[in-house]
């Protein structure tokens, strides 16, 4: 049994009683619904009662003072009514309160705790609409800091080495918004997407850089000087013996990537390209150290130091160490058959390590899989693939709020209930946010009960 599966302790539920019940011989029925009377309604019922603890906070971190200093010039006026920085909050509750779009503020404009918080009155949704298409590129820049700056907290306490997974995606879209342009999409062949850039670190899994990009935009040079500020401003936050390593998938075999990363002395394991003259490189190589053996002692994993270098690397004095492994055990990813045995692959990897063992460096370019479970979280509990506006730079705003939230959440996890940090987002929020409750108000005072202690910023 997977006792760590079982949460119903943290989120208040009772354990199954089927022992006990089978000892009794008694079976469980399910009784009549329609003899369960309804009552009055209460429209002091709330059902994200968590947003409470999550408002204490954000104040706390005074993200609330934040929004205010960076974003309420964007609107100005004698008759204003909803402050940009108010509306950002908004909006911000409204995802963590698991509403993928705009348009479901519309229900949560029901719930007597949601708007209470919104300060007694939801706006419009046409005015959130409005609102959004109000980023240019300055303030987006100055929203894409904030966002890194809530993934980068705490990292000065993590260990000497950090991973920074860079990875794409692709964003399917069914519409006419502006930015969306065919371009590589493995399941929707010619579909007009966005084609988003984002750089997690692995040991906290929270994003420290993102970049919304056209449909047509493919990972290459001009992506080069993005990422480098990304990998220098976290260098900034971090203590001076913390080693920065970069990984990144083949679409990282970028010489002008591994350029600027040995020049600025950031560690990277990137996964080569299989062109003709590294496989030929490959066939040619004759010594080959066996590194891992099956039960009947028949070689499972060999690794080789490829005497390999490319025509641009030169050009730009790289050396660089190429590494390549041979396994009959890797089912996953692309997979190239070199070799009599038809179940043994061939992976290339390059890095500018020259001190750890050839086969550690493939086992740790494999941590890089986490990226993936963290992008499909971002995409289905947050929905970065879901678009608000025909606006690139409305969806790109509301595109770093979604990414803002997933690391507001990781962040006040760890702080409420460091048991259950790892838990992912649609836990999180059940345990967290999505909490029945009653909001009363006596004594010119508002309070909120719910049915059990609920974990709460104090």
């Amino acid at each position: 049994m997977s006792i760590h599966k079982v949460r119903r302790d943290e989120l208040g539920g009772k354990r199954g009683m089927g022992h006990e019940l089978q000892k009794q011989g008694h079976q469980v029925r399910r009784p009549a619904a329609h003899k369960i009377l309804t009552g009055d309604p209460d429209d002091s019922l709330t059902g994200v009662a968590g947003l409470v603890g999550f408002g204490r906070f954000c104040a706390d971190i005074r993200l609330d003072r934040k929004l205010t200093e960076l974003f309420d010039e964007m609107k100005s006026g004698p008759n204003l009514v909803y402050r940009m920085g108010v509306q950002l909050r908004l909006l911000l509750d409204a995802i963590v309160a698991d509403e993928e779009r705009v348009f479901g503020i519309e229900a949560l404009a029901a719930d007597r705790l949601f708007c209470r918080l919104a300060g007694g009155s939801v706006p419009s949704i046409d005015t959130l609409y409005r609102d959004l298409r109000r980023f240019d590129e300055e303030h987006l820049t100055a929203f894409e800091q904030l966002m890194a700056e809530q993934g980068m907290v705490g990292l000065h306490r993590s260990p000497q080495q950090l991973h920074v997974d860079v990875d794409s995606t692709v964003e399917p879209l069914f519409g006419h918004q502006q930015g969306a342009l065919p371009g590589p999409n493995p399941r929707y062949h010619g579909r007009p997407s966005y084609h988003p850039l984002l750089a997690c670190v692995a040991e906290t899994t929270t994003c420290i850089g993102a970049l919304l990009r056209p449909g047509d935009r493919g990972f290459g040079e001009r992506d080069v000087a993005t990422i480098l500020g990304w990998l220098k401003r976290l260098r900034q936050r971090l203590d001076c013996g913390t080693t920065i390593t970069v990984r990144i998938d083949s679409a990282g075999d970028c010489t002008a990537l591994l350029s600027a990363l040995q020049r600025e002395k950031f560690r990277f394991v990137i996964k080569l390209k299989a062109t003709e003259d590294l496989v030929g490189v490959a066939l040619l190589h004759g010594h080959w150290r066996i590194t891992d053996r099956d039960e009947l002692n028949i070689p499972i994993e060999r690794v080789g130091v490829l005497n390999f270098r490319r025509k641009e690397w030169e050009q730009h004095k790289l050396g660089l160490r190429v590494i390549a492994l041979r396994s009959t055990e890797r089912c996953g990813g692309q997979q190239l058959r070199l070799w009599d045995n038809p179940d043994e692959s061939t992976q290339f990897y390059v890095t500018n390590d020259w001190q750890s063992e050839p086969e550690a460096i493939p086992r740790e370019y494999d941590g890089r899989a986490e990226v993936e479970p963290i992008i499909g979280e971002l995409k289905h509990a947050l929905a970065v693939g879901k678009v608000p506006s025909a606006s690139f730079d409305a969806n790109h705003a509301m595109f770093l709020l979604k990414l803002l939230a997933h690391n507001l959440m990781r962040r006040y996890a760890a702080r409420v209930c460091p048991r259950c940090s790892y838990w992912r987002t649609p836990w999180l929020r059940r345990l967290l946010i999505v909490r029945p409750g009653r909001l009363l108000r006596s004594g010119h005072q508002w309070t909120l009960r719910t049915p059990r202690d609920l974990p709460l910023w104090e």
